[in-house]
């Protein structure tokens, strides 16, 4: 794993890792599917494919390398780590995506801004870490607390002509909401 994508919590003893204080679970079920899209998406392999589980169908670009993924939570979540799978088992290595610049809370970026933002993190990865079998790539801890859109911008791959992307999961939990209504009638 690279070790861009390898980030932890602080080791200063007064924060636990994510891993020590709850299992991750995954998040697809918090996906406010109306409210995701993709940017320059090759409309036969739309985004929507990367949350069936199969990676033959996945997600491609259209006219180039470039692509924007855009994923909105229907509550605010913690996330502690991302799975991004190969496209159809790696069948063609120089459509894996190696850099991915991970934007949290943002909306509305677009090609002719993205790149004057500054990203909550960017991940360089390999084709070893989109395998089916590696590990979630872990996410910057205190950066990831309160999550309610991730925009992910794939600007780099092996060198094709575009990018593809087999599957794609967030794994973290979900934040627990005090409903004021809930307090006042106990009281």
């Amino acid at each position: 794993m690279s070790s861009a994508a390898t980030a932890t919590a602080p080791s200063s003893g007064a924060a636990a890792p994510f891993c020590q204080l709850a299992k991750p679970v995954d998040l697809s079920d918090k996906l406010q599917k109306d409210g995701c899209y993709a940017k320059n998406e090759d409309p036969r392999f739309p985004w929507t494919n990367l949350t069936i589980g199969d990676s033959r169908l996945g997600c491609k670009s259209d006219t180039d390398e470039q692509i924007i993924l855009h994923f909105e939570f229907n509550e605010f979540v913690k996330v502690h780590s991302i799975k991004l799978t190969e496209f159809n088992n790696g069948i063609d290595p120089e459509q894996n995506p190696n850099r991915v610049s991970i934007f949290v809370n943002r909306v509305n970026l677009g090609f002719e801004d993205i790149e004057d933002v500054d990203p909550t993190t960017t991940l360089e990865l390999t084709n070893e870490d989109l395998k089916e079998n590696a590990d979630n790539l872990l996410l910057p801890y205190l950066k990831f607390q309160r999550v309610k859109s991730i925009t992910l911008f794939i600007d780099d791959n092996n060198g094709g002509d575009i990018t593809a992307l087999g599957g794609l999961k967030f794994f973290g939990k979900y934040v627990a909401a005090t409903n004021i209504a809930d307090l006042k009638k106990q009281g």
